[in-house]
């Protein structure tokens, strides 16, 4: 049995002495077993969830929030584990917050609790984070490393974005351009298409603040090769990424991307052209992956109109133009890759896995890369639509696990 974990006025985290921990699906609180927990790994951080009264089952099976401190003077809060990449949440943190507190940060919180001393968190493996270990980023030289590409181009302004990106936000694809290798990122959208309830680069006051802010330019030809080519040059494993989460939708500037695609491969074929998308704009993903794109990945929340249009609220688009996108980009042989939005309680109900797995089937999709969806649940569950059986994470990683020839994971990965 796990123990509940909390956090106390003084800043300091406690398990409970007679309470054990439970953790949330949808809206219903549950207990945590074996099934759900792995040992916290490194990388992952635990936090506090603002506003949130930790709520802990009692040994005869009853739900409550302790009040108080049973350790030190104070109230008990609600606490939760941020997941380093590689792993997928099962279970949210079970918490109580007021009708008058503010909407939850941009975070994917999860559960988390203690046994014999060890914190455990509710999560899966999905994919060994190997390139995404952050031992691998934040290093020493990387101020120097950013100055030493800016001062060789130095109106370059998607450097300038990047550089921002790398040092004040830690973003990894940003500052894998300046350590010249892996995936790196290339913002190149000002616009969306889309206003999504969990944007992380443009937000209304009345949801929650942005964590980063997105590009006000629209980048040349120029800037962008300046930035892909040494890029890719570096050989095997290199890869650039147009779609960043410091900007809009990229296929919008499709006409840019074919220009810069086919500016590139004039000089190198090396190493993987790749977008991230949300697929909407089906003109232009046709148009870029008929340039010569390598891979695309594009973002997901639901195979179900309803769900997805209460998420991304797309302005133009249905999910009818996502299929066809999908459906574009197998037809031309670039690989393709679904970023699907995890939450626990909503991703693992009953008809959202079936419409799903029927998605996949209709597009050809090689691999379906799970990421975290960072977004307060209860602002979510009041947009969208009531949901039926809750399966659970696992049941969902084992149905896609049953599709034959697709790759799960939780990265993208070079093809060339």
């Amino acid at each position: 049995m796990f123990s509940l974990v909390f956090a106390g006025d003084d800043g300091k985290v406690y398990d409970h002495p007679s309470l054990l921990a439970t953790g949330r699906t949808g809206d219903r609180f549950v207990e945590l077993t074996d099934e759900d927990m792995v040992r916290l790994p490194g990388g992952a951080s635990l936090v506090l969830v603002p506003g949130g009264e930790p709520v802990g089952l009692t040994r005869t099976g009853r739900f409550t929030v302790p009040g108080g401190n049973p350790w030190a003077a104070g109230r008990a809060w609600a606490v939760g584990a941020l997941l380093p990449q590689g792993y997928t949440r099962t279970l949210l943190p079970a918490y109580r917050r007021g009708k008058e507190e503010k909407a939850l940060p941009l975070l994917g919180y999860a559960a988390v609790a203690c046994r014999d001393g060890v914190f455990y968190t509710a999560a899966r493996p999905t994919e060994d984070p190997c390139r995404w270990d952050p031992a691998h980023y934040n290093t020493g030289d990387l101020p120097a490393l950013v100055r030493k590409k800016r001062a060789k181009y130095p109106q370059n302004r998607i450097l300038r974005q990047l550089a921002r990106c790398s040092l004040e936000y830690q973003c990894f694809t940003a500052q894998n351009i300046f350590y010249g290798r892996w995936e790196g990122g290339i913002p190149v959208s000002p616009s969306c298409n889309a206003r999504c309830l969990g944007c992380i680069s443009l937000q209304p006051a009345e949801c929650c603040p942005s964590p980063q802010v997105r590009i006000n330019f629209k980048p040349s030809l120029r800037e962008i090769v300046e930035v892909a080519l040494p890029h890719l040059l570096q050989g095997e494993g290199s890869m650039v990424s147009f779609g960043q989460g410091c900007e809009g939708e990229p296929a919008l500037a499709s006409v840019t991307i074919v220009k810069a695609i086919g500016a590139i491969r004039n000089k190198t074929h090396l190493g993987t052209i790749n977008m991230n998308s949300n697929g909407g704009h089906s003109a232009g993903v046709a148009d870029i992956c008929r340039a010569g794109l390598d891979s695309i990945r594009i973002s997901l929340i639901s195979a179900r109109e309803d769900t997805y249009r209460a998420y991304y609220r797309p302005a133009g688009y249905s999910l009818e133009d996502v299929r066809r996108s999908l459906r574009t980009a197998s037809s031309c042989g670039v690989y393709t890759a679904l970023n699907l939005l995890v939450l626990p309680g909503l991703t693992d109900r009953k008809e959202e896995i079936e419409a799903l797995l029927s998605l996949l089937r209709d597009t050809g999709v090689n691999q379906v890369q799970l990421r975290n969806l960072n977004i307060d649940p209860d602002l979510l569950f009041r947009h969208l639509p009531g949901g039926g059986e809750i399966m659970g994470i696992p049941a969902l990683l084992e149905n896609l696990e049953e599709v034959p020839g697709l790759a799960v994971g939780s990265f993208s990965h070079p093809v060339r």
